[in-house]
């Protein structure tokens, strides 16, 4: 499957909701593994922001989106009540948000693709590591980033518990 990445641009947001939403219908059908729910996480304005801060990044094939990344110095504040691989002040960090594959294109390497785009970014921009965090109960996504070599840090609460997210696993590859 031949993908281009490339950063987003004020002309992919009203197609990035659109994966937003049709991802969530998809979740709401099935096991919703994330965990998100449509009108909260992911919308509109998180595609607004990540292009508006240059980095939200698109995977696309034949033209059409088909998945999505936010690469930020910016962490979550529970990132900083962990111990960490590698101390830093986020200026040689990438924190991963908002990844994102449009529901045709689940189990076709679109995720892989995402992972292995953002960790070869983050090499070329000198970061000296890559984190995340993922619901404890989204096993597809954490077998993925396992898979691409990313370490088990802590688990943590995020402040989602009002949505039935408690815990949440924090990974952590370095570079």
């Amino acid at each position: 499957m031949n993908i281009i990445f490339e950063l987003g641009k004020v002309s992919d947001i009203d197609e990035l909701e659109q994966l937003y939403n049709d991802l969530n219908d998809h979740l709401a059908k099935g096991i919703n593994y994330p965990g998100w729910i449509k009108g909260i996480y992911p919308i509109r304005q998180n595609a607004v922001e990540g292009i508006k801060n240059g980095n939200l990044y698109v995977a696309k094939h034949n033209g059409k989106i088909v998945g999505s990344v936010i690469l930020s110095h910016e962490p979550v504040p529970a990132y900083h009540t962990v111990k960490w691989e590698f101390e830093s002040d986020y200026s040689d960090v990438f924190v991963i948000y908002t990844f994102v594959v449009h529901p045709q294109f689940l189990k076709c390497g679109v995720g892989k693709a995402l992972m292995d785009f953002s960790i070869e970014h983050s090499v070329k921009s000198h970061a000296k590591s890559i984190r995340l965090d993922v619901y404890e109960g989204n096993i597809p996504a954490i077998h993925l980033y396992e898979k691409c070599g990313f370490k088990y840090i802590d688990t943590v609460d995020l402040g989602l518990g009002n949505y039935g997210l408690n815990w949440f696993k924090l990974y952590e590859k370095l570079l």
